[in-house]
């Protein structure tokens, strides 16, 4: 069930060969020690402007950022130089102008380490370069010290229901703008500081995630550290499974029933399955594997062992009369059942990975995505981006899924590379260049995410292991977290810092098991997380644990991390 994900030995040169642009790459970095990076001032800010020269690259401007002009939890972040330019500006084939647009903020007292930020959904944006992870951060790569670098990933949001009929917007969204902006960013840190960074790190969640192990697979020589949030790695199979799965809520949804996304009207499919059942389900599933870990205490932390204990069939009521909220009719129970087991073709085979049942089915994050998004975002990423004949979806409801899931895999001679190859890694067990160089994987996600499965991640974390003879622990670790849906929020302990552990790790050999994490209660710094029971203190925190283990109460406050052990 948990995937790790494969990665190539292919070198840099060789993943950008026949790329449009500039192929320049970084040399290899050498294998990682044990050596903490260390730091430098910025020689000068607005000096970069003129002096900095890369191929195929300008700059548009570079001004000192003065200390508060970002803050974090109300705190001001320190100054910085703010870089902003592009690369590879050109016409694309459909008459457009397109780069892959850049900021990179360099503080003037650097810790020694680059960071790139990988973005999330279709891209579009040039993010700011903070390199933050998780809801309501209280920390960030920025803050910490870091170089950090966000880009577009080579095409504007005006682009972005257009930039999938560009064979190179494409291939640039998909992996080469990350193989394009690497060595431009360490030079752009040595022109800044007069050396290279001493250690280079890449994360993000969702697509981010995706970013980064694609990254971890194409470009294992130039990071030392990849940090994969709920990670997309098979983007193009989880978007056919999207509309597949709004397909079948279609079925028992109010007939005619319609909702607001933003100022467009789409069909309600929230009827089908309502916030009352939702919470009832996740009721269930609670009473059932709550008290797995030692403590009834509305959290789920084995959810592997949770799948095999929940009968979803016979511990959720079925309706004997009309729908209250407390049972599901016979066929609201099919089509839930049929989600979670995962999309199939027509002829029973599956698309993409099975859901698990897990408390955070309750909350409004895992409705967004199954209802809303599965009818307005993945359409569009599934007829524009991934398939071979790029086509506006016109009813998602109706279309074709046996036909999205073959385009994926096909190729054209405008296209040549097929979705599931420009978006992937190109083989995902496979990590041996960054393994062999000491660099590591760290990969989260959220047991209830309903977009991206946990199970998939758990299914590519074990066959890396199985590729490394059973145990890949030593450069790559996986972490679940109980109730969390889509990279953030439900009932969860969605609040923590990867990037600490990840720097222990590679630059002083401290394998993270656990990984501190708290909720976003009243009073957070970093944003409150209103889903959070009034019943638990708004403080709580617990272990994030390394699979196979998993947090187990031990005795003492209930509320506490210290009171639980990963084992």
């Amino acid at each position: 069930m948990r995937n790790l994900f494969r990665l190539s030995t292919v070198p840099l040169l060789a993943a950008l060969a026949g790329c449009g642009g500039d192929n320049s790459v970084a040399p290899s970095v050498p294998a990682v020690t044990l050596s903490e990076a260390v730091g430098a001032k910025i020689s000068s800010c607005e000096g970069i402007k003129t002096s900095f020269t890369f191929a195929n690259t300008a700059i548009d401007s570079a001004v000192v950022a003065p200390a508060g002009t970002i803050t974090l939890a109300g705190a001001p972040i320190a100054a910085h130089c703010l870089v902003k330019g592009k690369m590879n500006e050109r016409t694309g084939s459909d008459g457009r102008t397109y780069a892959i647009g850049f900021e990179m903020r360099l503080p003037n007292d650097w810790n020694g380490r680059y960071f790139y930020q990988a973005n999330g959904g279709l891209d579009g944006s040039v993010v700011t370069a903070v390199g933050a992870f998780g809801g309501g951060a209280t920390t960030h790569a920025l803050a910490q010290g870091f170089a950090v670098l966000s880009s577009d990933a080579g095409h504007t949001g005006a682009q972005t229901t257009a930039f999938g009929f560009e064979p190179q917007a494409r291939l640039d969204y998909g992996y080469q703008a990350v193989g394009k902006l690497t060595p431009m960013a360490k030079a752009l840190v040595k022109s800044g500081y007069g050396k290279v960074p001493d250690r280079s790190y890449i994360g993000g969640c969702s697509n981010g995630g995706r970013h980064t192990l694609v990254a971890a697979a194409r470009y294992g020589d130039q990071y030392d550290g990849f940090i994969a949030g709920a990670p997309g790695y098979q983007l193009p199979k989880s978007a056919v499974a999207a509309i597949w799965s709004s397909q079948q809520f279609a079925k028992v949804m109010t007939p005619g029933a319609t909702t607001l996304n933003g100022a467009n009207t789409i069909p309600d499919l929230s009827t089908g399955f309502t916030a009352a059942e939702r919470r009832m389900v996740a009721g269930k599933i609670l009473q059932k594997c709550d008290a797995l870990d030692g403590l009834n205490d509305g959290l789920i932390q084995d959810p592997i062992r949770c799948q095999a204990t929940f009968n979803f069939a016979v511990d959720v009521p079925t309706c004997s009369g009309a729908r209250d909220g407390s049972c599901l009719t016979a066929d609201q129970k099919t089509v839930v059942a049929a989600v979670h087991a995962g999309a199939k073709t027509s002829a029973s085979q599956a698309i993409y990975s099975p859901f698990w049942f897990d408390s955070g089915i309750g909350y409004s994050n895992w409705a967004l995505w199954k209802f809303v998004n599965s009818i307005a975002l993945d359409p569009l990423a599934a007829g524009t981006i991934f398939r071979a004949t790029p086509a506006f979806i016109p009813n998602s409801l109706t279309v074709d899924v046996d036909s999205l899931n073959t385009g994926i895999y096909a190729t054209n001679a405008t296209f040549t590379e097929a979705g599931m190859t420009f978006m992937t890694p190109p083989n995902p067990s496979n990590l041996a260049t960054l393994r062999d160089r000491g660099a590591k994987v760290l990969v989260y996600h959220g047991a209830s995410d309903p977009i991206f499965s946990a199970a998939d991640s758990l299914a590519w974390y074990q066959s890396v292991a199985a590729a490394n003879n059973g145990d890949a622990r030593n450069f790559a670790r996986l972490f679940t977290i109980p109730s969390m849906p889509h990279c953030s929020g439900g009932t969860a302990t969605d609040q923590f810092d990867p990037i600490t552990p990840m720097v222990n790790w590679v630059e002083r050999g401290i394998a993270p098991d656990s990984i501190f994490a708290a909720v976003r209660g009243v009073g957070n710094a970093g944003g409150i997380n209103a889903e959070i029971p009034s019943a638990w203190s708004q403080t709580r925190s617990r272990p994030l644990c390394a699979y196979p283990t998993v947090a187990t109460y031990v005795g003492g406050d209930s509320e506490q991390a210290s009171s639980f052990r990963c084992q």
